[in-house]
């Protein structure tokens, strides 16, 4: 199998030419001297025929979100980056009667294709076959289900001229079966002609002017603070005028729903300005995985935010278990070039806690410190990661903050309550006082 560099072989069939790009757009720092940035290497593939005319080319980079089952029977989060030793073999170039064929493998068993099909004027992606191997045990230390996991999934490329250049920088998903791909920064060109790569592109639709963002891609709902000297904390940043819109999630096993979730989402990001981004609910899907001992509920917003938030259960006494929020994880990709820009994690959270086949809830207004720039806020959340019956909510445990609530109109109304008795109580003592001292007379 021939490795990442450039090869120059005349077997009468396809041969490709291939090598990892060592520079290509910076990736932007959001998360500062804490950034934790996707190490993804781009590759290039030129797919030649056997005259050794280019026929098949491709420029990209990519990465997966992959969610797993362990050995105790909980699921873990990972991700497989794009090496920069890559090898491609079985690339096809195609014809009329025949696609072509974008292959990869890459690192310990792990394997990833398109291939194209043609019309009389256009050509598309049609099916993408990404598949992996639970026995590399750096990415998957602890995987239950040992060997290869192959995922097919329609691509969502649209028709493009023959003879144009496919040209997509902004990042675009792909999810199914526990895994998210994540594409950007993607230049290709199947069915070639004539061995020469066409100078006329087109643009997937992200990539227009009227659907690219004019303020940072990671925006949704943003209000920023004005320049200082400094840069602010996330919990000095101005709040925008609404809260955010409360999203109704949920997850299922089989027919069965496992996991529910309302909840408004509100990021405080800390940039050279410090932004505040509203979730929108009616962009954002919800994926993920139940598990008997944990469960996590990833949320992705417009394909410019993830969010991922692991649940777990503990056992507090012999009979009695309760669940809690373990581990959230923040994603924010950049919309406007495709960069990926950073992410941060948080696994040592002990919060959201309720007995076990009871739901979580507290209306008012939370906080989760992800890392030193990034903030959770959470608005009217209820919560159920576990034991869903009949798809609704079980009776809830209400938060601390919520209690307050509660506590204070029952202080209060305790000493009206008080007070009274203490007047009746006088009054009383009073008339009895009276009524003595006109019996001695």
């Amino acid at each position: 199998m021939a490795r990442a560099r450039p090869l120059s072989l005349f077997l009468g069939a396809p041969t490709v030419s291939m090598g990892p790009l060592g520079a290509f757009l910076p990736l932007l720092s959001l998360l500062l001297g804490t950034s934790v940035f996707f190490q993804s290497d781009a590759v290039e593939v030129d797919v030649k025929d056997g005259a050794n005319a280019t026929c098949l080319y491709a420029n990209w980079m990519m990465k997966f979100l992959i969610t797993y089952e362990t050995n105790s029977s909980d699921y873990k989060n990972t991700t497989l980056n794009l090496p920069s030793s890559v090898t491609h073999d079985g690339s096809v170039c195609g014809n009329d009667t025949k696609a072509a064929l974008l292959a990869v493998q890459f690192g310990e068993g792990h394997s990833w294709s398109v291939n194209f099909t043609k019309s009389n004027e256009t050509y598309q992606g049609d099916f993408i076959t990404f598949t992996y191997n639970t026995n590399d045990t750096t990415v998957f230390p602890d995987a239950k289900r040992k060997g290869p996991v192959t995922i097919v999934v329609k691509d969502a490329m649209q028709p493009v001229q023959l003879n144009n250049v496919f040209v997509c920088h902004n990042t675009n998903f792909l999810e199914a079966e526990s895994v998210t791909q994540i594409f950007w920064n993607v230049t290709v060109q199947a069915f070639v002609q004539n061995g020469t790569i066409g100078k006329k592109e087109s643009r997937c639709h992200a990539d227009t002017p009227t659907s690219a963002p004019t303020a940072s891609p990671t925006v949704a709902n943003v209000t920023t603070a004005s320049t200082t000297t400094a840069s602010p904390a996330p919990t000095t940043a101005p709040k925008p005028v609404e809260n955010p819109e409360t999203g109704n999630y949920s997850l299922k096993s089989g027919n069965k729903t496992c996991l529910l979730a309302n909840v408004g989402l509100q990021l405080n990001v800390s940039q050279d300005k410090p932004l505040l981004i509203n979730i929108n609910p009616k962009t954002t899907s919800a994926d993920g995985a139940c598990g008997n001992t944990t469960a996590t509920l990833k949320l992705n917003d417009g394909n410019s935010t993830l969010i991922s938030f692991t649940f777990v259960v503990k056992n507090v006494s012999k009979t009695a278990q309760k669940f809690y929020l373990k581990e959230v994880n923040v994603t924010l990709l950049n919309r406007v070039n495709g960069s990926v820009i950073s992410n941060a994690d948080n696994s040592n959270f002990s919060k959201w806690d309720a007995f076990l086949g009871t739901s979580y809830m507290c209306q008012k207004e939370q906080t989760l410190e992800i890392s030193d720039n990034i903030q959770i806020h959470t608005f009217n959340l209820w919560i159920q990661p576990f034991l869903v019956q009949e798809n609704k909510f079980s009776t809830a445990q209400e938060c601390s903050l919520d209690d307050d609530d509660i506590l204070i109109p029952i202080v209060v109304g305790a000493a009206l309550a008080g007070l009274i008795a203490i007047i009746v109580l006088a009054y009383v003592i009073g008339r009895r006082k009276s009524y003595a001292g006109y019996q001695t007379l």
